[in-house]
C-alpha cells in the first residue's frame, strides 16, 4: 500500500510541476499528405513565423538534428532539438533546449487524416516555465499560443 500512495503523490508532484498547454487543434480542407509535406520541412520555421529570421542547422535534418532560430530583431535565439519524426504517422517531436525561460519544453505536430481531403493538426507542448524578470508565465504562453497558431495558419496557406 505504501509503494502505491508515494507512487500516487509523486506522479501528483511532477504533473503539478509541469505546465501544459491546450493543444492547439485545427481542421484543414486539405489532405493530410498535402498538410504534412509542409510541416515536415520544418527548417523552413523562418518562412511561416514572424518572430524567426532565420535558421541553422547543426547534425542532421532530422532525428538528433538541432536548429538555432534566431529572432526577428536578431537579437535573441532559441535551440531546439528534434526529437521524432515519423512519414508514416505524420508526426514531428522536438524539444526546446535553450534561449527560454522554460525547461523539460516537449512539442509534437501531428497531422491526422479525416479523409474527404480533409485533415487535422495537433499540435501540443509542455514544459516548466522558469521564474524570470523578463516575462511572466501568461506573456510566455501568449507567445507560446500566438507563434503556434501563426504557424499553423501558414501551412494551411501553403497546402492548399
Amino acid at each position: 500500500m505504501k509503494k502505491v500512495k508515494i507512487l500516487f503523490i509523486l506522479l501528483i508532484s511532477a504533473t503539478t510541476m509541469l505546465q501544459a498547454q491546450t493543444p492547439l487543434v485545427t481542421e484543414i480542407e486539405s489532405s493530410a499528405d498535402e498538410v504534412w509535406e509542409q510541416i515536415r520541412k520544418m527548417d523552413n520555421i523562418d518562412e511561416l513565423s514572424s518572430f524567426v529570421s532565420k535558421v541553422q542547422w547543426k547534425g542532421p535534418k532530422g532525428i538528433g538534428g538541432e536548429r538555432v532560430c534566431t529572432s526577428a530583431d536578431g537579437k535573441g535565439y532559441f535551440k531546439e532539438k528534434i526529437t521524432g519524426f515519423d512519414d508514416k504517422t505524420r508526426t514531428y517531436s522536438y524539444q526546446v533546449i535553450e534561449g527560454v525561460p522554460a525547461k523539460n519544453m516537449n512539442n509534437m505536430i501531428k497531422v491526422i487524416d479525416l479523409g474527404y481531403n480533409k485533415s487535422m493538426i495537433v499540435w501540443t507542448s509542455s514544459y516548466e516555465f522558469i521564474e524570470n524578470s523578463n516575462m511572466t508565465r501568461e506573456q510566455f504562453d501568449g507567445f507560446i499560443t500566438s507563434a503556434r497558431v501563426e504557424m499553423v495558419e501558414n501551412i494551411i496557406k501553403r497546402a492548399k
